[in-house]
């Protein structure tokens, strides 16, 4: 069992969640964060005052998957995920952490049967 921790662009979302339901893969965690990485932030001007906008909106997904699904969720995400052909700067990140044991509230149940 692994967790996907994903960070993407906001507005690639519907594309990630599209691709994600093409490999079956339904079931998932979506947080809004904000983040500072190599797009190194951008300036905005409000009310005429220019102001330095230094942590920019992004999308976090968690996704628990056994074994067998984690290469199709990554190729999923990096697809939907990517801008364009190659992709640009600050389109994300995806990491996969290993996962000891998943419980299910409901009935209890552990580990691969209650993802």
């Amino acid at each position: 069992m692994k967790l996907i921790v994903a960070i993407i662009q906001p507005a690639r979302l519907e594309a990630v969640k599209a691709a994600l339901s093409r490999v079956e893969v339904f079931r998932l965690t979506l947080m809004d964060v904000q983040g500072f990485g190599r797009q190194k932030g951008h300036t905005e001007t409000y009310r005429g005052h220019e102001l330095s906008v230094n942590l920019l909106r992004k999308v976090r997904l968690e996704i628990a998957v056994n074994d067998d699904f984690v290469e199709p969720t990554i190729e999923a995400i990096v697809e939907g995920g990517r801008s364009g052909e190659k992709g640009e700067i600050g389109d994300g990140k995806v990491f996969v952490l290993p996962m000891d044991d998943c419980v299910r509230i409901r009935t209890g149940e552990r580990g691969n049967e209650a993802i």
